[in-house]
């Protein structure tokens, strides 16, 4: 059973397809905490600055090391998301 989706090959992070407790072994990876229902989590070292890839697109900024398996939110990520209803221009 796939218990993570990988969304885009570019991807270093995994997204939950279901709630799962610290220790589960899954896709090659050890859960460092218990992560909920679509929390995204590393699949890969991820250093202090390099950024967060989901989607194929650059959603934030890493603000400590993370190691594969550990919870990716905002405890350890700096978003750079721009919702677009902030945008300035408009497709027309």
């Amino acid at each position: 059973m796939t218990n993570f989706i990988h969304l885009n090959p570019n991807d270093n992070v995994l997204v939950a397809l279901r709630a799962m407790p610290k220790g589960t072994h899954t896709q090659g990876i050890v859960l460092q905490s218990d992560i909920s229902l679509a929390h995204k989590v590393a699949f890969q070292v991820i250093n202090k600055g390099d950024d967060i890839i989901k989607y194929g697109m650059v959603i934030g900024r890493a603000t400590t090391d993370i190691a594969p398996g550990e919870h990716v939110h905002v405890r350890n990520l700096a978003s750079r998301y721009t919702a677009t209803y902030y945008r300035e221009e408009e497709v027309k």
